[in-house]
């Protein structure tokens, strides 16, 4: 269908992005190619040490699965999405699709080895989620290609992560986000990929972050210069949200909070995780 329709024709997953841009008159399709009639296209499978998602599987499938909760980063995402009627609707191959730069789950998958499964007229391919995404809204899909899959390998033992995001309230897009994966041997941190969200065109590898991180010992002193790394590596705009400044002490921020969680995980600890708020 969407090859005889052409390039005006648009697909439409859950919709939670898709929809607002049309009712802004960003985007003005001309044709909807709805794949909720497809079957088999939601689930959540756990197969040779790898999590494997359908890509119409809903937010709050992931948000409800034991199978996800044993990479909680992936359930502080599913958990923290706008709001339930948001969560029921929107899909996590629909999310990483339109490519929103305020979207959360590509902020999260890009600390784990994510691939994303490409489905088009001559057949399948795989690609890392770092080059699917190119720029804001914009993927190396084709036009006639769709999202099948999207397969994460589960992290090593001694992994812990989290998610934080900062927000006004919980149906709008947050101000800043980042998500933090380690991977820890002790109290040494033998890995690590920090990310952050909203204050750029795609989601933002910090690598001089990680690098402060990785090999050392987590203290203060670390923490900080992995915060002051992300901060200036944050690329945010002023908006009604804040200024750029603002944005970018508070990614810094969020850096920290992620971190801490982040290693009581890896050391077992269950800890509970919530947005922030204000």
């Amino acid at each position: 269908m969407l090859s005889q329709l052409g390039d005006e024709a648009k697909v439409l997953a859950g919709g939670q992005s898709l929809i607002p841009l049309m009712k802004l008159r960003f985007a003005n399709p001309s044709h909807l190619v709805d794949l909720n009639f497809i079957s088999g296209t939601s689930y959540i499978k756990e197969e040779n040490n790898a999590l494997r998602f359908g890509a119409l599987t809903r937010h709050a499938e992931i948000e409800a699965s034991p199978i996800a909760a044993k990479i909680p980063i992936l359930h502080d995402c599913a958990a923290g999405i706008a709001d339930v009627q948001v969560r029921n609707r929107g899909t996590i191959g629909g999310s990483l699709a339109e490519a929103d730069p305020s979207g959360d789950w590509a902020t999260v998958l890009i600390t784990l080895p994510t691939e994303v499964r490409c489905l088009g007229r001559t057949g399948e391919r795989s690609l890392p989620l770092s080059d699917f995404i190119k720029d804001a809204y914009t993927t190396t899909l084709a036009h006639d290609e769709l999202v099948r899959e999207v397969v994460l390998k589960v992290p090593p033992k001694g992994g812990g992560g989290a998610y934080l995001a900062f927000k006004r309230s919980a149906p709008v897009y947050p101000t800043a986000s980042a998500a933090v994966q380690l991977t820890m041997e002790g109290d040494i941190c033998k890995d690590a990929a920090i990310a952050l969200g909203c204050v750029g065109l795609t989601a933002i590898r910090p690598k001089e972050a990680e690098a402060a991180l990785r090999g050392q010992r987590i203290t203060d002193k670390t923490k900080s210069a992995a915060m002051e790394a992300a901060r200036i590596a944050a690329d945010p705009q002023t908006d009604m949200r804040g200024s750029a400044d603002y944005k970018r002490t508070l990614a810094a921020a969020l850096v920290k909070r992620a971190i801490d969680i982040a290693i009581r995980r890896a050391a077992g600890q269950q800890v509970e995780v919530s947005h922030i708020y204000a």
